[in-house]
C-alpha cells in the first residue's frame, strides 16, 4: 500500500463493463514527508474521493480487485480510504 494524492479525474468514453458506476482517479504516490514519489497513475476510486485528497492506494490486483467489489476485474491499483494524518515515531 502506498500514501497517495489525488491529482485528477480520468473520463474515459469507453471502458471495460467493471469498471462502470466506478471514477477512474490519477494519484500522485508521496514519500512520508508528503514530497512525490515516482510518476502519478490510475487507480480505480472505492471511497469517493476528490481532487486534493490524502487517499491510502493498493497497488496490487488481487487486492485492488476485491477491494472495489469487483473480482475477475482488470486493474492494479484503488483507492480504498482515506488519510486524517500521518503520525511517525521518534527512532534511536
Amino acid at each position: 500500500m502506498l500514501i497517495a494524492r489525488v491529482v485528477g479525474e480520468i473520463i474515459a468514453t469507453q471502458k471495460h463493463a467493471s469498471h462502470e458506476g466506478r471514477t477512474v482517479l490519477l494519484v500522485q504516490p508521496l514519500n512520508l514527508d508528503g514530497s512525490d514519489r515516482g510518476d502519478a497513475v490510475v487507480a480505480l476510486d472505492a471511497v469517493g474521493a476528490g481532487v486534493g485528497d490524502r487517499v491510502l492506494l493498493v497497488t496490487e490486483g488481487f487486492s485492488a480487485m476485491t477491494s472495489v467489489g469487483r473480482p475477475q476485474s482488470p486493474i492494479d491499483m484503488a483507492v480504498i480510504g482515506f488519510i486524517d494524518r500521518v503520525d511517525l515515531a521518534e527512532t534511536a
